[in-house]
């Protein structure tokens, strides 16, 4: 007798909708009707042709391997819940705080005269320049850094003509010889808002409006 096809669909009577059930429940139902069905075979089996071993065997681990993924589903589930609300609780802890993202806005001083940007450079530099630009990609300036270590830097950029609501863009230009070197350029700005519902957390920033919690690669 083969038991791997037995239907364990459970419908509530008292609905007049089918809820369907989970893998735990059917695991259990399965593993109730195959006992069921069990004992009822051997009470009623042929003496002179009893059940094969090696059947009730394959049977029986068909129905432990059902049990052991439903359980481990289950834990799965509750371990990716918890994930979910302690990044919850996470992302409120940086509201009024400022975070980086990758991006290129120049983060202007408060009192207006210039502003600063951060920069990651993938390899010692031995000339690094950054350009400072409009939002339409007009050069308003260019500061020549010198030579730079790899990792993280910053530049200050002072310049009377472009008050704190200026919207300007920077790049960054770095060579150690005749080699280019990669730098990956960020904008910094301060959260003001969590958005938590959906699957993906979502921090919303007073300038650069709403990005993933993953996005963030430092915290101020």
């Amino acid at each position: 007798m083969d038991f791997s096809t037995i239907d364990t669909t459970v419908t509530n009577p008292a609905s007049s909708t089918t809820r369907s059930p989970t893998l735990a429940q059917q695991a259990q139902t399965t593993q109730d009707t195959f006992l069921k069905l069990l004992v009822a075979q051997m009470n009623n089996q042929d003496p002179t042709n009893p059940m094969d071993n090696s059947q009730l065997t394959s049977q029986m681990a068909q129905i432990q391997t059902v049990s052991g993924l439903s359980t481990l589903t289950d834990s799965v589930n509750s371990l990716s819940s918890q994930f979910t609300q302690m990044q919850a609780l996470q992302g409120v802890s940086l509201v009024g705080h400022d975070v980086y993202v990758q991006g290129d806005n120049v983060t202007m001083n408060s009192a207006g005269g210039g502003g600063t940007g951060t920069f990651n450079l993938a390899g010692a530099a031995d000339d690094v320049k950054v350009k400072i630009m409009t939002a339409a990609g007009v050069t308003v300036d260019t500061v020549d850094l010198g030579a730079k270590s790899a990792g993280q830097q910053t530049f200050n950029w002072t310049n009377a003509n472009y008050g704190a609501d200026a919207n300007l863009t920077y790049s960054i230009t770095a060579t150690s010889g005749a080699s280019a070197v990669k730098a990956t350029t960020y904008s910094e700005d301060k959260v003001v808002a969590v958005n938590t519902s959906g699957s993906t957390l979502q921090l919303q920033l007073a300038n650069l409006g709403t990005v993933p919690y993953s996005s963030v690669q430092f915290i101020d």
